[in-house]
């Protein structure tokens, strides 16, 4: 089953990764940023959006990025 879903993606993925991906250098991770606030701008915090596990999804893949690339600051 799960082959029949891969096959009917396939074709729109090269579309989808244009704004769906992990950031691997900080040129990215900026696309990755401003991308996410375009999508809080549209949907805000109606979780029934369609683009709202979109904007999810993207913010989990940007705060691992962060995780790993940006150091935290130290508190006082």
């Amino acid at each position: 089953m799960l082959d029949v879903q891969i096959q009917k993606a396939t074709p729109h993925w090269m579309e989808v990764s244009k704004f769906l991906f992990y950031p691997h250098t900080e040129k990215e991770y900026e696309e990755a940023v401003h991308l996410l606030d375009e999508l809080i701008d549209t949907v805000g915090e109606d979780e029934t959006h369609p683009l709202a596990s979109l904007m999810e999804i993207l913010g989990v893949l940007i705060e691992k990025y962060e995780d790993e690339h940006v150091p935290e600051i130290a508190e006082i």
